[in-house]
């Protein structure tokens, strides 16, 4: 199969139970990482604490259309008015307020930092960077509306 959708891959049976997370580069292939189960706890403290904001709601696995194609943000929390503005729709055209990642051993800075800029550009107007070591980065952008 060549370039491929978001709604291909939602709809591909056999990239359906995958053990890892799936994104969409901007020549519609493939990328695939592998996520431990500390990154799953991590994810699961980070969704806890963000569900604690009022006036939004938080995602996993929340799937954002960026410039570099289709990105994952492990945690994201969005407001309720960005929401009623864009609805349920796969993948969000504007990111979340907040979009989190956290790194993993295999995640180099490089790859944090063009993911934080694409997450950004898409209207994030934070980006956290978790470690696993407990270590958290916030980058924020003073004109993301």
């Amino acid at each position: 199969m060549g370039t491929m959708t978001w709604a291909d891959v939602m709809a591909n049976p056999f990239l359906k139970d995958l053990p890892f997370k799936i994104e969409l580069n901007r020549w519609g292939r493939i990328e695939m990482s592998p996520a431990s189960n500390q990154h799953g706890r991590i994810q699961s403290e980070i969704a806890g604490e963000l569900s604690r904001r009022p006036g939004g709601v938080v995602y996993s696995e929340c799937s954002i259309q960026t410039t570099d194609g289709v990105r994952v943000a492990d945690v994201a929390w969005i407001s309720d008015e960005r929401l009623a503005e864009m609805g349920e729709v796969t993948p969000f055209p504007r990111a979340p307020e907040i979009c989190v990642e956290i790194m993993s051993p295999s995640n180099s800075w490089g790859e944090m930092h063009i993911k934080t800029g694409l997450y950004l550009e898409a209207g994030a107007r934070e980006v956290w960077v978790q470690g696993v070591d407990g270590q958290r980065t916030v980058m924020g952008s003073p004109v993301a509306s």
